[in-house]
C-alpha cells in the first residue's frame, strides 16, 4: 500500500525535483504537527499567510457561521452578500481616503493581474515599470513583472512594454515617463531577500509618478496586515499608493486577495466593455468572513505593536561569524549566509529539530524568518538556539 508521500509524488504536480515532503496533519497557533506527533515551530507562517497563527478560534467560528448560511452563490459582483459588504467596509475604514473601492479576488497574483488591467485602462497607456528581482505572482501577466530573466525566459513571449528599474536606485527614475501606465513595487521586496527601500527613494518614486501621471501600485501581499510592525508597510514611508494589492494574511488562512483603488480609477472596468474584469470565486463568502475575523483580531489585539520588539530579539540572538547580515523590516526578516548549500543544510537541520524555515526565490543564500505575529519571546529564543546550532555545524 502506497504511503501519502508516495501518492503525493505520483498524483500531484510538483514544483521542484526536490520537494521537502514534510507531512503535516494538523496545525495550531505557531506550531505544525506531523502524523507521528512531530512538532514544528513555524517561522514562515505559510509564507506570510498565518499572521494570527494557525486555526485562530475566531476565524474558525466565522467560517462555521458562514457555512451555515451559504457558500458560493454566483460570480463576484452580481449579488449583495453580507460577508463581502462587511469586509469591504472594514478594509476601507483602515485605508487612506483614496483607497475606497475594493475588488475581491482569490490570490495575490490575481490582484496583480487586475491592477495591471485597471492601470492600463485608466491611463490609456501600455508601459508598466517593475523592479529588478521583483515577485508579484506566477500567472503570465504577473510573471512578466518578475525582474529576473531566469524565471521568465522559459515562458515567453510574455507581456510587451514591461521595463525594469533597480530597487532603491534614484538614477533610473527618469525611466518613468508620460508613457508609463503604472509603476509596481513591493513596499518591501520579499523574494529578493527582504530588501527595505530608502524612505527618500520611495517618496521620490511617488513624486515621479505624480509628475508623469503614472499610477503607483504597491504590492503589500506579503507585507500587509501587521507583518512589518504597522498594519501596512507603506505607513513607514509616509506615502499612499494609487492601487494597493493585498492577499496572503488577509484571509486568516483562507484564500482571498484584493486590489484597492479610488472609485474613479476602479470605475473603468465597469464599461467599454462591461464586465471588464470578472471572477467566479473572488470574494467567496466563507473567505470574506474569515478575513473579517482575522483583521478584527489583528486590530483588537494590536498584534503589530509587539512586532518590532520581537524582531529586535531575533536580531540580538542571531549573532554568528557566518551570518553576514540580518535584514528586513519587522517580521519580514532574512539571515544572509554564504551559499545555497549552507542555507539548504541549515534549513534541513532546523526542520529535523522542530523549526520550519525556508529561503527565497531570488536570494538563495539567505534564510527566511517570517513567524506568526503571536510568537512568544521564549519561542524566539528556542528557535534562535537551533538556528545557530545549525549554522555552526555547516560553517
Amino acid at each position: 500500500m502506497l504511503t501519502n508521500r508516495e501518492i503525493f509524488l505520483l498524483n500531484t504536480a510538483q514544483t521542484s525535483n526536490s520537494p521537502r515532503l514534510t507531512e503535516i496533519v494538523s496545525a495550531e497557533g505557531v506550531y505544525l504537527y506531523g502524523p507521528k506527533g512531530e512538532k514544528y515551530l513555524d517561522l514562515v507562517s505559510g509564507f506570510a499567510v498565518n499572521n494570527i497563527g494557525h486555526r485562530h478560534p475566531k476565524v474558525i467560528q466565522a467560517v462555521k457561521n458562514q457555512v451555515d448560511q451559504h457558500m458560493h452563490v454566483t460570480v463576484y459582483g452580481e449579488f449583495v452578500q453580507t460577508p463581502q459588504v462587511k469586509l469591504a467596509e472594514k478594509l476601507v475604514s483602515i485605508f487612506p481616503q483614496n483607497l475606497n473601492s475594493v475588488y475581491f479576488v482569490n490570490s495575490g497574483t490575481e490582484a496583480t493581474e487586475g491592477a495591471m488591467k485597471v492601470a492600463k485602462k485608466y491611463t490609456g497607456r501600455t508601459e508598466i515599470i517593475a523592479a529588478k528581482k521583483a515577485y508579484h505572482g506566477s500567472t503570465q501577466g504577473a510573471l512578466s513583472l518578475i525582474g529576473n530573466d531566469e524565471y521568465r525566459s522559459a515562458y515567453g513571449p510574455l507581456l510587451p512594454n514591461i521595463n525594469y528599474i533597480s530597487f532603491n536606485s534614484s538614477d533610473e527614475l527618469s525611466l518613468i515617463t508620460d508613457k508609463t501606465a503604472a509603476v509596481i513595487l513591493e513596499t518591501v521586496q520579499g523574494e529578493a531577500g527582504m530588501r527595505v527601500p530608502d524612505k527618500r527613494w520611495l517618496q521620490a518614486v511617488r513624486e515621479r509618478c505624480n509628475e508623469t501621471g503614472a499610477l503607483l501600485i504597491l504590492d503589500e501581499i506579503q507585507t500587509g496586515f501587521g507583518r512589518t510592525g504597522k498594519m501596512f508597510a507603506f505607513e513607514h514611508f509616509d506615502i499612499v499608493p494609487d492601487i494597493l494589492l493585498v492577499a496572503k494574511a488577509l484571509g486568516g488562512g483562507m484564500p482571498i486577495g484584493a486590489f484597492i483603488a479610488d472609485r474613479e480609477i476602479m470605475q473603468v472596468i465597469t464599461n467599454n466593455p462591461m464586465l471588464g474584469h470578472i471572477t467566479t470565486f473572488g470574494g467567496h463568502p466563507v473567505c470574506c468572513a474569515a478575513a473579517l475575523a482575522s483583521i478584527n483580531v489583528i486590530l483588537e489585539e494590536k498584534l503589530f505593536d509587539s512586532v518590532e520588539k520581537k524582531a529586535q530579539l531575533f536580531r540580538r540572538k542571531l549573532q554568528h561569524p557566518s551570518i553576514k547580515e540580518v535584514r528586513g523590516l519587522g517580521f519580514m526578516m532574512c539571515i544572509q549566509l554564504d551559499s545555497f548549500q549552507q542555507v539548504e543544510a541549515v534549513s534541513k537541520y532546523c526542520a529535523d529539530n522542530g523549526i520550519m524555515i525556508d529561503w527565497f526565490l531570488h536570494c538563495e543564500t539567505a534564510l527566511r524568518i517570517a513567524p506568526p505575529l503571536i510568537i512568544k519571546e521564549d519561542e524566539i529564543n528556542d528557535a534562535c538556539d537551533i538556528i545557530l546550532k545549525g549554522i555552526e555545524l555547516f560553517t
